[in-house]
């Protein structure tokens, strides 16, 4: 009992304010519609790379308009200036959250293209523009947003089975699985490459140097990702493993807590993909 109670604290979960929600989708919502307004404009960003951070952007962004979405249509129920019936309300529900599963899906998703895009531009460098053709960057934009939307219905749909989970969590651990392995293969490339180059001239320093802006750029590519979608889908593992169990329970109240984590990984994701460019901070100015 004394543990219960002691524990009881932590298990209240924490009471985030809607204006941190709200604040944090507007800001979010503005820097995605600024790389992909940069995007459209600029003909020297019409490429494959810059479609698929084009929309990583529109996925992101979809992730704060219906956070905003249901962040307004919740204080507009609660302070009795919408009046719904109880089906409407159930209906709007469905929909917002189909909105919010196909655009964190979709944003997965465009985060293993991206990686994969890199990968071949390193490892692939003088037949990239054969294999990644616009036809077929075009033709994977495509499957991505339509395989997103059939899987957030499915989702929605059968939101209750813990087989459909399972598929929603083996999603993410094949996404981190992939981008931690191409990662860390051209992580090793590059490395290789300024070893090469040091034995050749012998520059110690910058060997180390270019190892540790390699590792550090690794290590803050992974350890965003796995920071700010770890802990929703570990939640969604609890739910399979554990859903009756005090500690898993005490875990579940912390649920807007991994919710901003997502929010807030569609307001870095611009700041890791898209304004390192010089040329889209060109076209932003």
């Amino acid at each position: 009992n004394a543990t219960v109670g002691a524990s009881g604290g932590w298990c209240q979960g924490l009471d985030i304010p809607n204006e941190l929600f709200l604040a944090l989708g507007l800001v979010s919502l503005v820097e995605n519609l600024l790389v992909v307004a940069a995007i459209l404009k600029n003909r020297n960003l019409h490429s494959p790379t810059y479609y698929f951070i084009c929309c990583l952007a529109v996925s992101d962004m979809l992730v704060s308009i219906s956070n905003l979405a249901e962040m307004l249509f919740m204080l507009l129920l609660e302070h009795g200036v919408l009046v719904m019936r109880p089906s409407i309300v159930r209906h709007m529900d469905s929909v917002i959250d189909m909105l919010i599963c196909s655009s964190v899906v979709s944003s997965l998703s465009f985060l293993g293209v991206i990686a994969v895009d890199r990968y071949i531009t390193i490892f692939y460098a003088l037949r990239y523009h054969s294999i990644m053709t616009l036809q077929r960057a075009v033709v994977t934009m495509a499957s991505v947003w339509l395989a997103s939307t059939v899987s957030s219905t499915v989702l929605i749909t059968y939101f209750r089975s813990n087989t459909i989970l399972l598929c929603l969590i083996g999603f993410f651990l094949f996404m981190l699985v992939l981008m931690l392995v191409l990662y860390i293969h051209m992580f090793a490339l590059a490395r290789h490459h300024l070893h090469s180059i040091s034995s050749q001239q012998k520059p110690p320093t910058a060997h180390r140097g270019g190892s540790l802006k390699g590792a550090v750029t690794l290590t803050i590519l992974l350890g965003i990702f796995f920071i700010c979608w770890g802990p929703f889908f570990f939640h969604l593992i609890l739910i399979v493993t554990c859903p009756t169990n005090p500690f898993c329970t005490c875990f579940f109240s912390y649920f807007n807590l991994f919710l901003i984590l997502i929010i807030c990984n569609s307001v870095i994701d611009p700041l890791i993909y898209a304004f390192r460019s010089q040329e889209l901070r060109r076209t932003l100015r």
